[in-house]
């Protein structure tokens, strides 16, 4: 070792108490599956359950990887960390349903700079985190089956004395006549977006840059009154909705006999935005394009953020999800709006796939340079 370097020393039995902690909590999410779903099978002796594959006869198996990114710095700014879990779930899970998907099940990896029993924002913050993991698990109906904490001081940096990255994989089952290629999609299906009220887990480093730059180090505790009378830290840490539980039940899921709806496309709006994602949905509609014409209000913190950061209209498309968090296509869209309504999820048509390559989208960016933005 060179001399005067000092390495923390990993708190082992601290270490195993929570990764029992997380367990305990894991368990809670084993109810989220059908009876029968989860073989129990050696769980008594440390191993964690596995999904019954006789159970799922005529289904196909994969894997779906993500992780929450930096959003966590504005939990440890504030202290507060029981919204994490939604990031997480969200970006792993309903990036599944791009393809006609269900996910069943998540692992997590949570990755910590430091556990110590004598600091109590270090013993809440991991609480809170499985407590969000319990209560993000039965939105999203998925089952919690393995974990890791990882205790890897200076590797892992942020703000203040709770640091910590978090991802996760998910165990994904999909129904062969169910599965979306982008050669369901037809002219004249209409687009439905589902609104996201707040940052998706995703473009965060400009949103902190832009606070930061413009409001000092304590910027998550000042209030901006163009935005209301909530602190910066709480609208920019506004958890990301999870869309899974209204996908699975459009499009019949793997357990599910009949789907709600008719679905022919969805585009699960995270890094690269619109553009990207649903640029995405149509590689394999050749000779079709997107037009978006009646789009979904940005929410105002994204706005305020773009203006902050100076990007144009056309960057601000590209970076965040300007306003639906996910988009279905389908040539039903009274029945997804009805079971998007049934869920709570704010939904409405806005737009339509055509005939005519490209995307096509309104403009609704703080900055009108532009009426139309075509990609």
């Amino acid at each position: 070792m060179a001399e005067g370097v000092k390495y923390q020393e990993v708190n082992i039995e601290l270490g195993d108490k929570m990764s029992q902690f997380f367990t305990n909590a894991s368990e809670l999410t084993y109810a989220n599956l059908p009876d029968g779903l989860l073989d129990m099978t050696g769980v008594a002796f440390g191993s964690p359950p596995q999904i019954d594959g006789d159970y799922l006869s005529g289904v196909t198996y994969g894997l779906q990887l993500d992780g929450i990114g930096t959003k966590p710095e504005i939990s440890e700014r504030l202290n507060e960390h029981s919204g994490a879990a939604f990031d997480l779930f969200a970006m792993v899970i309903d990036d599944a349903a791009a393809s006609g998907a269900e996910v069943l099940a998540v692992g997590n990896l949570l990755d910590v700079r430091e556990l110590n029993d004598n600091d109590e924002l270090i013993i809440n913050g991991m609480h809170q985190l499985a407590g969000g993991m319990v209560r993000a698990a039965k939105d999203a109906r998925v089952a919690v089956i393995g974990g890791e904490i990882a205790e890897l001081g200076k590797r892992v940096g942020g703000y203040g004395i709770f640091n910590y990255n978090w991802g996760g994989v998910a165990f994904v089952a999909t129904r062969k006549d169910r599965k979306l290629t982008g050669k369901e999609l037809k002219a004249g299906h209409s687009l439905i977006g589902l609104a996201e009220p707040g940052f998706r887990s995703n473009g965060i480093s400009d949103v902190r840059n832009a606070m930061e730059e413009h409001y000092g180090s304590d910027w998550q505790n000042q209030v901006e009154l163009s935005l209301g009378q909530i602190s910066l830290g709480k609208l920019m840490q506004t958890p990301s909705t999870i869309y899974a539980k209204l996908t699975r039940i459009l499009q019949g899921g793997v357990l599910q006999v009949e789907p709600a709806a008719e679905i022919t496309g969805v585009a699960h709006i995270t890094g690269g935005g619109q553009p990207s994602k649903l640029g995405r949905m149509l590689l394999r509609a050749p000779g079709l394009g997107i037009t978006i014409d009646s789009p979904i209000q940005p929410p105002a913190a994204v706005l305020h953020v773009q203006r902050l950061r100076g990007f144009d209209d056309r960057k601000a498309y590209g970076k965040w999800h300007m306003g639906p968090g996910m988009v279905i296509a389908t040539p039903e869209p009274a029945k997804v709006l009805a079971e998007a309504a049934r869920h709570g999820l704010i939904a409405q048509t806005i737009g339509q796939v055509t005939d005519e390559p490209g995307i096509r989208i309104k403009n609704r960016g703080a900055v009108q340079d532009a009426e139309w933005l075509t990609f």
